[in-house]
C-alpha cells in the first residue's frame, strides 16, 4: 500500500549496487594490472642492469651475470619471471661493454586477456685491468 504518494523502492539499493559495482570492479582491476606490470618492469630493469654491470667487472665470465640477474629477479619476484635471461658482449656509448636482456610475461589479474610481455635490459661498461 502506498503512503502519502511514495513509491515502494524495495530492492532498489541493490539494483544502484550492482549497477557501481559493474564499473569500479573492472577500473579497480585495470589499476591494480597497471601498477602489477610497473613494478615488474621495474624489478626486471633494476635486476638486469645489476647483472650487466656484475658481468662488467674484471674477470668475470657473461654467465656470472646471468646468474646474478636470475638471483635477483628470484629474490624479489619469483622464479618464473628469470626464465628468460640472457648476456651478451655490446657497445655501451662507444665502449666494449655487456647486455644482459630478460624477457617475461606478467599474467592479467582478471579473467581474461593476455599477459603481457616485457623486455629490459641492462647495460655496463666493462671494467679494463691496466697491468
Amino acid at each position: 500500500m502506498l503512503r502519502s504518494g511514495r513509491r515502494n523502492e524495495g530492492g532498489a539499493a541493490v539494483v544502484d549496487f550492482v549497477l557501481v559495482l559493474v564499473v569500479l570492479v573492472p577500473l579497480f582491476l585495470g589499476v591494480l594490472q597497471v601498477g602489477l606490470v610497473l613494478h615488474v618492469r621495474n624489478t626486471l630493469t633494476a635486476a638486469a642492469s645489476e647483472g650487466a654491470r656484475y658481468a662488467a667487472t674484471a674477470d668475470r665470465p657473461l654467465a656470472a651475470g646471468v646468474a646474478r640477474t636470475r638471483a635477483q629477479i628470484d629474490a624479489a619476484l619469483a622464479a618464473r619471471f628469470a626464465r628468460d635471461v640472457s648476456a651478451h658482449p655490446a657497445t655501451v656509448a662507444g665502449a666494449p661493454g655487456v647486455e644482459v636482456r630478460v624477457t617475461a610475461v606478467v599474467p592479467p589479474l582478471g579473467l581474461w586477456g593476455p599477459g603481457v610481455r616485457l623486455v629490459a635490459t641492462g647495460h655496463a661498461v666493462e671494467e679494463v685491468v691496466v697491468p
